[in-house]
């Protein structure tokens, strides 16, 4: 059996522009249909979603066959839970919550055997090297991982470069909201304060060679961002798609049906 290609990784390395959805509802049926909707990659949230190892394993199961490339985010960046989500075949990792250098070295750490890093070997046991059938998966999983470590706070924009330049780092992805937050401006993850320095950090990132990118539903936000350099964006969530267009759905007939009464005199 060949080894597992990362195109996604491929494509952040050319400036491939590529455009996410955020998968929160946890369930595979739902991830299988959005991965056939067309977009480039999925993100599996653990860290604000109700999942954990084996529900993320049923939607890496569920969006295999599809072009969409599954991005893991764990609940924390911690090697234990790292060395579980690569194990169960997730090749691209969010990790979120990167403030220093120190944490990024970290990070890339527990995304490597020995002697680079610290990830447990015990790849006889793990989807990710399809139970040992892929023959070269020690030597050559490193090449087909993707670190995307995400910086959101004051601390971590002001330890950006720094950041940024770890080797073994793909890619930095910026997250709006806590870094609103972190900026004194809770729940305003649009203001202009937020975005221009979101906007300064992806230049930062792209000139040290690296990805950059950022979630942003609202469309000029997002395009703001791509005309600043952001190369993986995502543009929605499942949770908002679902919640919009219910609401929608719901007071379209509620309005139409009190049209009618109207009509009809209130009955």
């Amino acid at each position: 059996m060949k080894s597992i290609k990362n195109d996604f990784k491929r494509k952040l390395a050319t400036s491939e522009l590529q455009f996410g959805l955020w998968a929160a509802l946890a369930d595979p049926y739902v991830i299988e249909v959005l991965a056939t909707a067309g977009f480039d990659w999925l993100l599996i949230d653990n860290e604000h979603a109700p999942n954990d190892v084996r529900s993320t394993l049923t939607q890496l199961q569920a969006v295999a066959a599809y072009a969409s490339h599954p991005v893991v985010r764990p609940v924390k960046s911690d090697a234990a839970i790292i060395k579980q989500l690569l194990d169960i075949g997730a090749q691209t990792l969010l990790l979120p919550m990167i403030d220093t250098t120190e944490q990024a070295r970290e990070a890339v750490a527990a995304t490597r055997y020995p002697p680079e890093g610290v990830r447990g070997v015990g790849s006889a046991l793990a989807r990710a090297s399809r139970w040992n059938r892929v023959p070269d998966y020690l030597e050559a999983a490193a090449r087909e991982l993707c670190v995307l470590v995400q910086v959101e706070t004051v601390r971590g924009m002001d330890n950006l470069r720094a950041i940024a330049g770890i080797e073994g780092v793909d890619g930095v992805f910026f997250g709006p909201a806590d870094l609103s937050a972190s900026m004194g401006l809770l729940g305003k993850p649009g203001a202009p304060e937020v975005r221009s320095a979101v906007c300064k950090g992806i230049a930062t990132v792209r000139k040290l060679g690296k990805a950059a990118g950022v979630l942003a539903a609202d469309r000029a936000i997002a395009r703001e961002y791509i005309d600043a350099g952001a190369t993986f964006v995502a543009v929605g969530t499942d949770t908002g798609l679902l919640s919009k267009a219910a609401a929608q759905l719901a007071a379209s007939y509620k309005s139409s049906e009190s049209e009618v009464n109207a009509d009809r005199g209130g009955y």
